[in-house]
């Protein structure tokens, strides 16, 4: 979200135009040309940086201002501060044909890394990521790993390994492997001396210090990211550099990596002799290189773990602590994945990591790689993990839901592991309202990243949570204002509030502490499928202030995207009699929806669109759910708020109850939908002496009119009484009151659909042909063949109805 400001550099930028734009750039080559590296330079190209980075479409450059950043970044002399820039423009404006920069004539490793920058950022159109990871490779091969810039050189590499690992020879991989175990395990332990010069610099300056541990005791192991000092040696900071790539190193030159070859080079140190070896620090110096960075990184992580339980003096070393922490158990879980002799090492460490920090809040992001290792390795270990996935699934959604970090990697977690919960998915799906709840949060802080948990949500889904789990969706706005509740109750006075401060509730908050109403909210915030569902009416109610709330409004937003993928899920697997319960629960909760604004007619399209595919899928449903439809039908009050329901009912009505679909239906049941629907289309038209066309979507009329005649069709004594209602309805149309009321479109379709009936139902034999096909005309053959065609036996019998009209009965 940027500041009003921002946004308006940012509209400035956007606009101005290619005139502009050549004008300003000509005088940004005049100040390049004569090398004159001031102020006014310095301004300048952030100012051209700032334009061609606030489009999403690259700025064309003309070719002398481009040439010219070129040379300027490539010149000795000049300053860092302008080659930062002349990189960061070109970048923006990669790919491009105009490029001619080359790594074989810089510098320095700075300048390296910056040419390096822009050539990564084309792509690998010219062979350009093998030809930068050669000339780093160079550069490694030529100097020492205690170099004044090689830190420089790192990031890099990282990139070149992450856009064409392949490029890499085994003797490259082998030298960098050497290089990572030098600068991990052999790090200076000595503070670094402070920088020369300034005012109070004197010439005498004390010997540095050792390094110190976050508690502030003297380092007495070796170096790690974990280590504080006041100045640091250049050793020291490669040391954190080589951490921080080391896991995409492992990746990369692990046993099934692409820069691995066919032989593993382990010079026959296999089976228990390597584990003897991997097991003593003293015989490890004799591993080959990658094996000895394996059993290096693993003693770096050791100590890691071992320096997050000590006390931080400062609050930036605790938040580097948990970071470090996640990243170490991330190295071992690939350590045991490449090499299993480390597993037995490792697993009596991280089991007593999780009893220390299952407790911590502050470490609980740690436990979800914890967690990823035991899904991993804890089959092999024979270590039953049952009590650290309830434990994830339970307890962290339920009370640090309000997490968004947290909540996102939770859900990344759950989608990124799904092939290793292949036998304990029951968790997942047991647990799936706490998952809701992390779900709700990202929809809170970032609605696009829904989309997440719209990867997961189809594995949850079972025969044995449909149900519940459809209540469970439908109420998720209700499940937020009570989520917002559970927030204000818990939070301290003094805590910076999370919520609309200008959303006064205290009703709202009385309801929630009121024990009569314990037992709905207890259900409603429940962290586990409890395999019944509750009638929530009443929170609905309770509930109404927080409606209006931002975070209930846009939660609400993305339950149809969440409805669609469920009912895409479950249709794949539902049998008869789940189809039945769904379609029957789609007509309950159509009326018993919390009334957010805009959520209950969004969320009437989505039912009724859904409640139409059950059918299709099942079309006896329409008989078997007769008494609840005929219940639907006649009890509803607000046809205009509930429409689009209404319409797909009355046309699935029309569509399936047939004899060709159920042998079940009988005449008795056509006359008793008949009725009912008859009395409806009645009821929303009353017929008065100044009446008109009703307050009600024309589309729901057409439809009770076609479901009429439908219906009369199958039993043909009904055709009178439809004639005489759809006559009156043709001639309601035609008043010159009914253009009050609604669009001339709307009448005209009433008109016409009217006018099409009648017609229809003149020849009752086409009538049941056009109304109840056969299985054959339903056949695509009937639609294409122009002889056969059925838009053609409707154009014949109008032509018939409206031109021997004399010559037919009625």
């Amino acid at each position: 979200m940027f500041t009003t400001g921002a946004e308006s550099l940012l509209h400035q930028a956007r606009e101005i135009q290619d005139e502009e734009l050549e004008k300003f750039c000509s005088r940004i080559n005049k100040l390049l040309q004569k090398e004159d590296f001031g102020p006014d330079t310095v301004d300048s190209l952030q100012r051209l940086f700032f334009i061609v980075s606030a489009t999403k479409y690259n700025r064309r450059l003309e070719k002398t201002c481009v040439d010219l950043l070129q040379s300027t970044l490539c010149l000795p002399t000049c300053p860092e501060q302008l080659q930062v820039l002349c990189a960061a423009i070109l970048r923006e404006m990669s790919p491009s044909d105009s490029l001619t920069l080359s790594c074989d004539h810089t510098q320095n490793n700075r300048q390296l890394s910056l040419v390096a920058s822009v050539l990564l950022a084309q792509g690998d159109r010219r062979e350009e990521v093998r030809h930068v990871g050669q000339h780093v490779f160079k550069v490694l091969e030529s100097r020492q790993p205690e170099g004044p810039s090689l830190r420089h050189l790192l990031p890099v590499l990282s990139k070149v390994i992450s856009l064409a690992p392949s490029s890499l020879q085994e003797d490259q991989t082998t030298l960098f492997s050497k290089r990572l175990v030098d600068w991990l395990r052999y790090a200076s332990i000595q503070q670094g001396l402070p920088h020369a010069g300034g005012f109070f610099s004197t010439p005498r300056t004390r010997q540095p210090g050792p390094v110190t541990e976050v508690d502030g005791a003297v380092a007495t192991d070796f170096f790690t990211v974990l280590s504080t000092a006041q100045h640091f040696t250049e050793d020291q900071r490669l040391n954190v550099q080589a951490f921080s790539m080391l896991r995409a190193w492992l990746l990369h030159s692990g046993p099934e990596g692409p820069g691995t070859p066919d032989t593993d080079d382990k010079s026959e140190l296999e089976g228990s002799t390597l584990s003897v070896l991997s097991a003593a620090s003293t015989a490890s110096r004799l591993l080959p290189p990658r094996e000895r960075l394996r059993e290096v990184a693993f003693e770096y992580c050791q100590r890691l773990i071992e320096q997050s339980n000590r006390r931080a003096l400062r609050k930036g070393d605790a938040d580097l602590q948990k970071a470090c922490l996640v990243e170490a158990v991330l190295v071992l879980d690939e350590l045991c994945r490449q090499e299993p002799s480390f597993l037995y090492r490792t697993l009596s460490c991280l089991q007593a990591l999780h009893g220390r920090l299952r407790g911590d809040p502050a470490y609980v992001r740690a436990l979800l790689p914890l967690a990823r290792f035991f899904l991993n390795h804890g089959e092999a270990a024979a270590v039953d993990s049952e009590a650290i996935y309830q434990h994830l699934f339970t307890r962290i959604p339920s009370e640090l839901f309000h997490n968004p970090m947290l909540a996102f990697e939770f859900i990344q977690f759950c989608r990124d592991n799904l092939h290793l919960f292949s036998g304990n998915l029951s968790i997942l799906k047991l647990n799936f309202p706490n998952l809701f709840k992390a779900c709700l949060l990202l929809a809170w802080n970032s609605p696009p990243l829904t989309s997440e948990f719209v990867g997961l949500l189809p594995v949850l889904v079972d025969a044995s949570t449909a149900v519940e789990m459809l209540h469970a969706l439908l109420d998720l706005p209700c499940l937020t204002a009570a989520l917002d509740l559970q927030l204000r109750s818990l939070s301290a006075p003094s805590e910076r509030p999370l919520w609309d401060t200008s959303l006064r509730i205290p009703s709202c908050m009385e309801a929630f502490r009121d024990p009569q109403f314990q037992g709905l909210f207890q259900h409603l915030l429940r962290t586990k499928a409890s395999g019944t569902s509750e009638r929530l009416t009443p929170l609905h109610q309770l509930l109404q202030p927080m409606a209006s709330c931002a975070r209930v409004v846009q939660c609400a937003e993305a339950v149809p995207i969440l409805l669609q993928v469920f009912f895409l899920a479950v249709t794949q697997f539902a049998d008869g009699a789940l189809i039945s319960h769904l379609a029957l629960l789609l007509l309950e909760r159509s009326d018993s929806l919390y009334q957010v604004p805009g959520y209950e007619a969004s969320m009437h399209r989505v039912l009724s669109s859904q409640f139409l595919a059950l059918c299709k899928l099942k079309p006896s449903l329409v008989v078997e759910l007769a008494k609840d439809l005929l219940e639907f039908v006649g009890s509803v009050s607000d046809v205009h708020r509930r429409a689009s329901m209404v319409t797909s009912v009355v046309w699935a009505i029309g569509e399936y109850l047939a004899v060709s679909y159920d042998r079940r239906c009988t005449a008795e049941q056509i006359n008793k939908f008949f009725e009912a629907l008859e009395a409806l289309l009645f009821e929303i038209t009353q017929c008065r002496p100044s009446a008109t066309l009703p307050k009600c979507p024309s589309q729901v009329i057409t439809v009770l009119m076609t479901t009429l005649t439908k219906l009369a069709s199958r039993s043909q004594d009904l055709i009178p009484r439809v004639s005489l209602f759809l006559s009156k309805m043709r001639t309601l149309a035609q008043r010159p009151a009914a253009s009050s009321v609604h669009s001339e479109e709307d009448t005209d379709a009433v008109h016409t659909r009217a006018t099409e009936l009648l017609n229809l139902l003149k020849m009752p034999s086409v009538a049941q042909f056009v109304f109840t096909p056969s299985r054959e005309v339903c056949n695509p053959r009937y639609h294409r063949d122009t002889n056969t065609a059925l838009p053609l036996a409707l154009c014949t019998v109008s032509r018939l109805v409206e031109k021997e009209a004399g010559l037919l009965p009625g």
